[in-house]
């Protein structure tokens, strides 16, 4: 059976995170071939890859160097044959094995362009998510209402839609830099077309950030992270001006939450007064 999708990754070292999510992928019950860029991992990463033995067709890319992951995802993308791309990251493990057909099913929807796992229904002027409209798959507690919510915006966790999309769209922004702004530039990029974006129910472990090795040059990591994404999201802001900020919440919804904030702000200028 012909595979309809390419699951896509970029992978550079912490070879422990593939091979979690690389098993935890062999389970899944839809056909799907693997396209991964060793993007310069300088661990067991590539003697990994060239001993894999896999349930699934594997196609795998190296770059000479540690590159910028968005072009990496590029690559990636474009090497995939199937009808469909699923960019996803190495630092998950999927615990349901029909994931994948849920997300495709999302696809068949009309108006549906893009599905993952994590996204959030309402961005500020400023491009941020509001915590509170934030659903997703997170195996600790989904909050997401089966079989799938409508989003603003998604998370780079996970991207599924068609090859045709992707190409009709340019594939990511380069322009970003190294990995910033991909996830919230494709959405709205997919929006831009008419279609929707959506949060399917399929729980997941995200196993990102605490596994990271800590040294003393951390803080510095981190400080130079943090510029990084502020960057990315004040380009996002200026790219994407005349549709900040979005909401896709039904319109009772909105007003609840415009009530309650309002009530909330009343109730503190009281407290104030009566002090």
């Amino acid at each position: 059976m012909r595979a309809r999708a390419s699951i896509v990754m970029s992978v550079h070292d912490q070879l422990a995170l593939t091979r979690a999510c690389l098993e935890s992928l062999a389970r899944t019950t839809e056909p799907f071939e693997l396209v991964v860029v060793d993007n310069g991992s300088t661990d067991e990463t590539p003697q990994f890859f060239e001993r894999l033995a896999y349930p699934h067709p594997v196609h795998v890319e190296r770059n000479a160097k540690n590159d910028s992951v968005i072009a990496t995802l590029n690559r990636a993308w474009r090497a995939a044959e199937t009808d469909y791309v699923c960019v996803l990251h190495h630092d998950t493990e999927m615990l349901e094995p029909r994931w994948l057909e849920r997300l495709l099913a999302a696809l068949a929807e009309p108006g549906v362009g893009l599905a993952g796992l994590y996204g959030a229904k309402r961005l500020r002027a400023d491009g941020r998510f509001v915590g509170r409209t934030i659903v997703h798959s997170l195996a600790e507690g989904p909050t997401v209402r089966p079989p799938w919510e409508e989003v603003a915006v998604l998370d780079a966790v996970c991207m599924c839609l068609s090859r045709d999309l992707m190409d009709a769209i340019g594939g990511f922004d380069e322009s970003y830099g190294v990995c910033h702004g991909l996830d919230r530039d494709l959405s709205f990029a997919v929006r831009e077309t008419g279609h929707r974006c959506v949060v399917v129910h399929a729980p997941f472990h995200h196993r990102g950030g605490a596994t990271r090795p800590r040294d003393a040059a951390e803080p510095a990591r981190e400080r130079a992270d943090l510029a990084l994404r502020r960057e990315a999201l004040a380009r996002f802001v200026a790219k994407y001006l005349d549709r900040l900020p979005c909401d896709v919440r039904p319109i009772g919804d909105r007003v609840r939450d415009f009530v309650a904030a309002h009530l909330g702000r009343s109730r503190r200028v009281a407290l104030e007064h009566a002090r």
